[in-house]
Parts: C-alpha cells; structure tokens; sequence
C-alpha cells in the first residue's frame, strides 16, 4: 500500500477489523487521526516499570521479565489455567491465561517484555488476564543489536483493554513504513527560526525515536504545528465573519439609548463604559460583531448588553438573548423590564419565550417576537424552535456561552440577516485560552465592580479533619436567618439516593467518599429535624420541577418570603437576591473552582456582606481539597481560572466549547506554551495577510482542511 497521506481512510490503510476497532476506541478515521495519537511517554527495554503503583482497574503497559510459568488444571471447569509470574526487580504480579498452554514455549523465566492489558486483583495480587504482550527478541542472532536495541525508547501510547499500546505501536509503524510525501504546514521561515524539523521526520521521531535525542524537536515541532494550524483556522473564520455585510446600528441623538442613560440611578463603571463604547463601534461596523464579553458575577454584563439592544432597537432591529435556564431567562425578563422602567419598557415590550409558558400566552409572545413589536426578546431553546420567527432580528446575545453547542448559536443567528453577536460569561478566561478558544472573537473584559457591594468572606469546613463542624454550618445559618437575612444552600444531586449521572458535581473526588450523600431531598429532611430550623421557612429547588414551579418559588424566594432555599446548581447564574447574605455549597470538593466561584457571586450582591461555607469531607492535600481552598483563598474570578487552568489542565477548561478546531488538544497545552501560541498566531496574520486563501502554502491548506473538515469547518463558523 504505497503512497498513503495524511487523509487516507484507515480502513484502507490498516484492515477494516482494525480500523474499526481504533475509530470504537478513539474515533480515528483517518491515517492523519491515528498518527496524532502521540506516545503519552517512552519506555526502555533495560527499564522495569513498578508493579507497586499499578492502578487497579485502568489498562497499562508494563516492561517486566518472567519469573515462572506454570500450568494446571482447573477444578471446577474443564481445561488448563497458564500462571505466569513477572516481576520488575521489587514487585511481582501474574499473568493469567485460559487453556492456552502454548505460550509456555514463549514465556519461560529470563524473557523480559512488554505487557498490557487490565490490571485486576484476585487473593490480593494485581494481575492482568488474557494480557497482550510483546518479548524482547534475546535470540543468538540478534545479539548484535542488543546494544542499539537497548537504547532505543519504546512509545507506550495511551490505550484501551481492546486496543492496547503494542497494537497502537504496531499499527502506527506500518502506516508509516507506507505514508508517502507529507507537504510541510510550516512556513520555511518559522520552521527555521525555531530549529524545527520538518513534519516528515517529527512524525517518524515522535513514533518511531532511534534514541532519546530524536524525541524533543519532534515534539516541539508537532506541538507548534498544532499552534499555527489552529490559530490559522481561528483568523480565517475572522476573516469569513468580516467578508459579511452588516445593517448599521447607529444610536440617534434623543433616541432609546440615551433616554435610558438619563434615567440611571448610577454612574457606569469605566471599564461598562469603556466595553460599552466598543460595542457601539462594532454596531456600525462593516461587517457583524462578533464579541466576546466576560466578567465578573455582578459586574454588569446584562447591562452593558442591554444598552447595545437599544442601540439595536432603534433602528427598528429586534435582540434576542438566549440563557441557558428557565429560571435565568425569566429572571433577565424581570430585570431587564425594571432597568428600563416605566417609560421605555412598553416601547420595546421585552417577552419571555420558553418551552414551559402556557400554550395561549406562548402563542401571544411568538406573534409579539414575529411582528416585530417585542424588541427584546429573551428565552430558552424555545428561540430556537422552527416555529420561532423575527421581523428584523439584529443583535443576537448569548448568555454563558459554554453552556450551549454552536450549533444552537447558529440556529438562533441563522433567524436574522448576519446579525451582530455578542457573548456574555461570567467565567474569566486565560488569555491563552481566550487565544486558542475564542481565537475568532474580539475579546473585552469588565474587571471593576459597581460600587455599594459589601464584599465576600469564604471559608472551608473542613469535616475529614473536623466533623463537629457540621452542625456548626446550620447554627451559622439559623443565625442569618435571625437577622432577616436569606440562605442558599446549594447541593451536588437532587436525591443522592436516587442519583443519575447527569445528577453528580463535575468534579472527581479524591479523599472523600466517592458517593454523593448530600442531595436537595436529603438536606430538606434533614433541616425538618433540626429544632432551630422549627420556624425557619425552607424550600427546594431543582432543575427537574416544572418551570412554573421553579419560577414560583425563585420568586417567593425573591420577595423574602422563603429563608433558605436548597438548590442544585440550577441557580448558579443570574439569580439576583440582594437580602441573600450566605451561601452553604456541601460536599464542595465535587464542583469545579469556577463553578464554585459562580455559586459564591449569588451572595453579597446587595449591601448586605456575604460569607460562603464550602463544606467538604475531602482530605488534606488532594487536588479536590487544593480547588476548594483556591476559591476560599481569592474573589479574583481571573486568578482562579489560571489556577483552575493549573490544577485540571486545560482538557476540562476548554471542554467541547468550541468544537470547531476538536477542543482536544494532542500536545499543544495552554499553561505552559502561552508563548507558542502568541508566536503562533503572529505567523498566521503574516501568513493570511500575504496570502489570505492559502494559494502559496498548499501544507498549510491541506492541514487545515484535515484538522478543521467540513463539518468542523461549519462548526467553527457558527461559533
């Protein structure tokens, strides 16, 4: 099979068994997908692996030397059973095989090998069953090489119990031995500035390495590859968004936006102001905006949103703002209604449309939307619905973007002509991950607060070390609720004893209990037996009650008419109760630092001071316990994410947020390559300025078109 490239189908180069069994594993199609399934590291055939720290239950790859082999027949089932025991000089394990007594002739003791499979245990002995393995040739003829072989580093790849690291090695050597010419995606300039060397023999040294000194310019050389490749693809979708034409959106002088600046009760913060006026560029920009906003919990994103839909509004353009729950979008309505007072509110009619309204009053809000006489609209995934039209939909806001799919974004601008775009998150994001992610958008960023807000205090309850600390928790919330002030106490499941996998905290735990015990059912019938809680008026909340119940109860919440209020997450974003003054998260080890530092905005908003108890039974010194105390250490959202970004890597911060370019990152990491990619992204503007449809750099094209293919590419250009 001479002659592959980079797009050749795999079940063409490999086998159709094999193809299928790599894509079921790893979803590899391509002959470019496998051999972008790097080495996770290297092993030697002098190295023994440690059998001591062999993690039950996970698939490795081990070098071990036989020890012994012995074969018996079972007792209660007919046929033999081969043992055979391998050791790495400290510890020893078995090899269990069934009625496959020909193997003793290949493992007799001295052998050393390659081993992998499932690590099991049976009588308190790890072991692998049925391992596959591969033993070092120790014939008489191949003694001559032993002094190359033994220096030459063994890739173990990260595998499967189907498809183990030998099988990704074998495979990945014939598809190499048969990989024809590959066209270099690197600018000559680059390549040479960096000492890289070309993509030909990266992918040779990386998978195949004669010596240990092949491997780090063939990984520094993918891992800028990787940098430009993406960054291009993120200016190209720039440059498509710029190719379109927009409707201006001029604010006219005595028109909606400046009527409602004069009727502010407050001054705009200067960085409000100073976002606010970009927005108000771009809305009379040539091409549409395409802006990315993120801030602080309380810092004013809505409202900076809200004078842009007016700008909007006054050239007869409708906005739509879609929020991720029916508790937030109905809440935006309200505050959105407030902020525009009596006046103005009836002039832009702001309706909510969601799923869960009444069938008559959801038919009066579509036909106010596909008239044209409701200028703000605000939703759910309602406003995506085929049967959701708009008079002149102009400006489109997206509110916390990670919690919707780009295909649901482009649903929604798909319903108006190029319109402007602005997405709102209260997630702050490292630059690095607002380069490789949001690489497309203009990035602004509100980091003053409005003044008036009394501050957060945050401690952990330690409950591993101090278990009395517990009742202690609800005695503080009993004291809050005496000063007429509210509770939240926020809860990792609905019923822990009933629970699903949607149901549990984001996190993995360590050092705790890896079940939830907590959920909103346990905690409500726990809080009925407390006698201080006797007259303290509590309620639940959870994202599987309907929507008027959910409703109903965020606003008795609001007009003081409930004290404490257990919840799941469902109120992490935009929930708005200035009496709120404290905010209870259990078993917080189970939730992810910005997550908890969302959780925490809800507390503090008014004049009120707020004081959050992260509440975790997860011991010290384990990463679950680091991310907990992160949060308790700092209110700077901004910090956090860099330590969030440090503690979990960025495979869980960028998530399947943009999937444009496979938000999977093979060895490229945003944490410590932040200067790769800046140069990176330097070399693509060079690139596209020269030669915007890459004519000139044919690799470039050709990779481009393999990373980001068709279903990505219109993937990248919804985002």
């Amino acid at each position: 099979m001479p002659g592959l490239s980079l797009s050749s189908r795999l079940d063409g180069a490999v086998g159709g068994k094999t193809a299928a069994a790599f894509e079921r594993a790893f979803g590899m199609k391509t002959v470019g997908e496998l051999l972008e399934h790097y080495p996770r590291r290297y092993a030697r055939r002098g190295e023994l692996t440690p059998i001591a720290t062999l993690p039950i239950g996970e698939p490795v790859t081990i070098v071990a030397e036989v020890v012994s082999a012995t074969e018996r027949r079972m007792q209660n089932r007919r046929g033999s059973l081969l043992e055979v025991i391998i050791s790495d000089g400290d510890g020893r394990m078995s090899l269990t095989f069934f009625n496959q007594s020909w193997r003793l002739k290949d493992l007799t003791p001295g052998r050393r090998g390659i081993f992998s499979g499932k690590v099991g245990e049976y009588r308190r002995q790890t072991q692998l069953t049925h391992p596959d393995y591969e033993l070092f040739d120790d014939l008489e003829e191949a003694r001559a090489e032993a002094e190359v072989n033994a220096k030459r580093p063994i890739p173990i790849y990260p595998a499967t119990s189907t498809v183990p690291s030998t099988l990704v090695q074998k495979t990945i050597s014939l598809v190499l031995d048969a990989l024809g010419a590959v066209d270099d995606p690197l600018p000559d300039r680059l390549r040479e500035h960096r000492g890289l060397v070309g993509v030909r023999a990266a992918l040779e040294h990386i998978h195949r390495p004669s010596h240990d000194d092949e491997i780090p310019p063939a990984v520094e050389t993918l891992r800028m590859q990787e940098a430009f490749v993406l960054q291009t693809a993120l200016l190209q979708q720039r440059q498509f968004v710029r190719a379109l034409s927009a409707t201006k959106r001029p604010a006219l002088p005595g028109g909606l936006l400046e009527r409602f600046d004069a009727g502010l009760p407050f001054a705009l913060t200067a960085d409000q102001e100073t976002v606010g006026a970009r927005i108000a560029d771009d809305l009379v920009g040539d091409w549409p905006m395409n802006r990315l906003v993120q801030g602080e919990v309380g810092s004013g994103k809505t409202l900076v949103a809200l004078r842009a839909m007016l700008q909007v509004a006054e050239t007869g353009g409708q906005s739509a703002l879609i929020a991720p729950t029916e508790v937030l979008a109905a809440q935006h309505v309200r505050s959105i209604a407030k902020m525009l007072g009596p006046q103005l509110a009836p002039e832009l009619m702001p309706t909510l449309l969601t799923g869960q309204l009444p069938a008559a009053e959801r038919r009066r809000a579509a036909l106010r939307v596909a008239s044209g006489q409701a200028r703000i609209v605000v939703g759910t995934h309602a406003l995506l619905s085929s049967t959701t039209t708009f008079a002149d939909l102009g400006f489109v806001v997206v509110d916390e973007q990670h919690r919707f799919g780009v295909d649901q974004r482009e649903a929604l601008r798909a319903k108006g002509d190029s319109p402007h775009t602005l997405v709102l998150t209260a997630t702050p994001i490292p630059r690095t991950v607002a380069m490789t992610v949001f690489g497309d958008l203009d990035v602004s960023t509100i980091r003053t607060m409005p003044a008036g807000r009394a501050g957060i205090q945050t401690f952990v309850a330690p409950l591993a070390e101090k278990p009395g600390w517990f009742a202690r928790v609800w005695d503080r919330v009993a004291e809050e609720v005496a000063k007429t002030h509210q509770v939240f106490v926020v809860c990792a499941a609905i019923d822990a004893e009933k629970l699903t996998k949607d149901e549990v905290g984001d996190e993995p735990t360590d050092g705790a209990d890896a079940r939830t015990r907590w959920g909103v059912v346990q905690v409500g019938a726990l809080l009925d037996t407390l006698p201080a809680f006797a007259d303290i008026r509590v309620e639940i909340l959870h994202g599987k009650m309907p929507a008027d119940e959910k409703d109903a109860v965020m606003q008795a919440f609001a007009r003081g008419d409930i004290d404490v209020l257990v919840a799941t997450t469902v109120i992490e974003v935009g929930v708005d109760v200035p009496n709120a003054s404290t905010m209870v998260i259990l078993e917080a080890d189970r939730f992810g630092v910005s997550q908890l530092h969302q959780l925490r905005g809800r507390v503090g908003r008014g004049g009120l001071p707020g004081l959050c108890l992260l509440v975790t039974e997860a011991a010290p010194g384990t990463s679950s316990r680091s991310r907990v105390e992160a949060v308790a250490r700092t209110l700077d959202g901004f910090e956090l994410a860099e330590v969030d970004l440090e503690l979990r890597g960025e495979g869980d911060v960028l998530g399947g947020a943009q999937s444009g370019a496979r938000s999977s990152l093979r060895l490229l990491r945003v944490v410590t390559d932040s200067e790769l990619i800046v140069e990176a992204r330097a070399a693509a503007e060079t690139v596209l300025a020269d030669d915007p449809a890459l004519v000139r750099h044919p690799g470039l094209a050709a990779a481009l078109e393999r990373r980001v293919g068709v279903e990505e590419r219109a993937a990248l250009a919804k985002s």
